[in-house]
């Protein structure tokens, strides 16, 4: 079985890099913060000291880091290190310029893949994430299979483009229920009469996700992701739902929690 390297073990890269261990996948793994590789370890997993020496030896490699910055200081240690003929698989949400820019970074004899996820770490534990595979994922098709549905979405950069595209929806139709809740309470419906109105038309998977349990998306992730799309087009709507989300990241209580504690300080103004 090729030899996996995975770097970035946050909440969903660490239910992914579960996933592979459970494939009995031979897996080096690398984390910023080295503790949260231990059960890894543990596991049956190498621990890399730094990124350069995670990826030395493998067949593929899988990034789920939290922006393109962090991008950025991976690959700088990372590209020069791959061997020809590993595939790079980049799985964070950084949006189609940073996937062009690491393209242009690579040398000859190395694929590069963008396959952004959707769900969250419920999801990612059991396998059932989306995976938006862009480029030619014909290599590690069958890895990409061990964490969800795998869709093709065309040339190189197109998944990272269309994880920005559907993230923005969900974000904008959480951001949308919030506010019909807050003309609820102002009008002083019964919130739980208010609540499953909404789940019964149109929003009804905004609704769900609103007050979803069990599930993360970090605030703070959620303003970068906006940050990107609203940067790639003008779209006065969702610049609205990001100063909703950039405001309730501000308070550092919050930044790192789930956006439903976000969808509360929408309808409950600190």
């Amino acid at each position: 079985m090729e030899k996996i390297a995975f770097l970035g073990l946050g909440r969903m890269g660490a239910g992914m890099a579960r996933r592979l261990l459970g494939a009995r996948h031979p897996l080096t793994v690398w984390n910023r913060t080295p503790a949260k590789a231990e059960p890894f370890v543990a596991a049956g997993a190498e621990l890399a000291a730094s990124p350069a020496e995670a990826v030395r030896d493998a067949d593929v490699v899988i990034t789920m880091l939290a922006d393109p910055a962090a991008l950025d200081a991976v690959a700088e240690a990372v590209v020069p290190e791959l061997r020809p003929g590993a595939h790079w698989v980049e799985m964070s949400t950084v949006g189609p310029d940073a996937i062009k820019e690491l393209a242009a970074r690579l040398g000859e004899g190395v694929t590069l893949v963008d396959a952004p996820v959707m769900g969250s770490t419920d999801r990612a534990e059991s396998g059932r994430l989306g995976v938006l595979a862009g480029g030619d994922a014909t290599g590690v098709e069958h890895v990409l299979a061990h964490f969800g549905t795998v869709t093709r979405t065309g040339p190189l950069g197109s998944g990272a483009a269309l994880k920005l595209v559907l993230n923005a929806a969900v974000l904008g139709g959480v951001a949308l229920v919030a506010e019909a809740m807050v003309l609820a309470d102002s009008l002083g419906l019964d919130e739980d009469t208010a609540r499953t109105a909404l789940a019964n038309g149109p929003l009804g998977g905004a609704v769900d996700r609103a007050f979803a349990e069990g599930v993360h998306f970090g605030t703070a992730l959620a303003v970068k992701d906006l940050a990107l799309a609203t940067k790639a087009a003008r779209l006065p709507a969702m610049e609205a739902v990001l100063e909703h989300l950039r405001s309730a990241a501000e308070d550092p209580a919050l930044a790192d929690e789930d956006i439903t504690r976000a969808v509360t300080r929408i309808r409950r103004p600190a």
